[in-house]
């Protein structure tokens, strides 16, 4: 997988035609997780699991428009519309009689998980990798039993905090394979999360709301707006919503720069920035800080962690906090919030909140989660599990033998 080329048309080598950029990075990314390329998806919820999961969530709100705007064309043109949560597990898969029953063949059922790290390239999980919508065609998916189909996605987010609630899909035949039908599910998925946004409470006036997991750069909500900030100025965010008595600015410039030579002045030009985006009354200063009360993705992970909600810690996680931050507070945040986290889970020996992580980007290569998925998971589940977990295994043995012949030693 070291190139473009993939094998699209049965062929490989120079003959084989050169896949698009998004599919290459998703089949890359799919090696990376070994991902079987003959292997089928898990069914993680059993019927009684799935109602009550489905009664629940988010998405069950924007169901009667997403049945409204998508069941007539699914069941008309023989193909399926299917609703999945963040971490790719199908909640609703609904449509054509005759193409339900083929897609059984490949457990493409409610209750079974679609993600890119457990099912390898196919719309719903890589729409819901990349939080854009996807259209995969036939050779393009990288299960091999997928590629009789053509899919396409969209994720669908909360409306007032931006965070991925999961996607929509629309799966069938060959006659998906045609720009319109991208056009379509990311219609629906706006349409869904206009009717999550009537349905659901208003912001309250002056309140903030920070939303920075999963994402490189936080997007905040205020006074009506929604501001996709720069990657320093959601630094500076995400350190003043953990403190809300403030932080004096020697303090803060040791909390964002690893460069000691960097001046007070620079620091007082990006607070002048962020000021000027968010208004005068928003940012205060001597110490800095946020007024009013800020609602943070993070802090609010945290409080149910503390309170030992540890389901709904995991449902709230979207990922790492500013993953790509080098800022030493953020970086602290960041590692405290995760091993808090997987502590609880490993402690907790929930297979599916385990699976949710295991199989997340960010959790894919943790040993740690994995051997406790292992001995987690039923019996029925075992063998595709037990087999990622060996390779992790192996490959961390070998990495370990590798530094001990150049004078390093390290542990698991």
């Amino acid at each position: 997988m070291g190139s473009t080329e993939i094998d699209l048309d049965g062929k490989s080598g120079p003959r084989a035609r050169p896949a698009r950029p998004l599919v290459a990075a998703s089949w890359h990314r799919s090696v990376r997780a070994r991902v079987s390329p003959d292997g089928a998806a898990r069914v993680e919820l059993d019927e009684a699991e799935l109602a009550a999961y489905r009664e629940a969530h988010p998405l069950s709100a924007a169901m009667p428009v997403i049945r409204e705007l998508m069941g007539a064309y699914a069941t008309d043109g023989e193909h399926l519309l299917a609703v999945c949560d963040a971490a790719g597990r199908m909640l609703w898969v609904e449509g054509h009689p005759g193409t339900l029953r083929k897609a059984r063949a490949m457990n493409f059922v409610a209750g079974a998980r679609w993600s890119e790290a457990a099912a390898g390239t196919n719309a719903p999980g890589t729409a819901l990798a990349v939080d854009r919508p996807v259209q995969v065609v036939a050779a393009e998916h990288f299960r091999r039993p997928v590629r009789a189909w053509t899919c396409a996605a969209a994720p669908v987010h909360d409306p007032h905090s931006g965070r991925v609630l999961g996607a929509v899909d629309i799966t069938g035949g060959e006659r998906l394979a045609h720009p319109h039908s991208l056009g379509f599910v990311q219609a629906v998925a706006r349409a869904a999360e206009s009717q999550l946004a009537l349905l659901g409470p208003a912001p309250e006036p002056g309140r903030l709301r920070l939303s920075a997991l999963g994402r490189d750069e936080a997007v905040l909500s205020v006074g009506g707006r929604r501001l996709r900030l720069s990657r320093r100025h959601s630094e500076i965010l995400v350190i003043l919503a953990h403190r809300p008595d403030g932080v004096g600015g020697d303090e803060l410039l040791t909390l964002l720069y690893e460069d000691e030579s960097v001046t007070p002045v620079t620091l007082r030009a990006e607070l002048s920035r962020l000021r000027a985006l968010l208004g005068p009354d928003v940012l205060g200063s001597r110490p800095y800080r946020l007024a009013g009360v800020v609602d943070a993705d993070f802090a609010t992970v945290d409080r149910r962690l503390a309170s030992g909600a540890v389901a709904a810690a995991a449902g709230e996680y979207a990922g790492p906090l500013l993953p790509a931050s080098t800022a030493p507070g953020v970086v602290r945040l960041r590692e405290r919030l995760a091993d808090r986290l997987r502590a609880a889970l490993v402690d907790r020996r929930d297979p599916g909140l385990l699976a949710d992580w295991a199989y997340s980007a960010w959790g894919e290569d943790d040993v740690v989660v994995w051997r406790a998925l292992c001995a987690a998971v039923p019996a029925p589940q075992l063998p595709p599990v037990r087999a990622r977990l060996d390779s992790l295994e192996a490959e961390l043995s070998a990495g370990a033998t590798g530094l001990q012949r150049t004078g390093h030693h390290t542990r698991a």
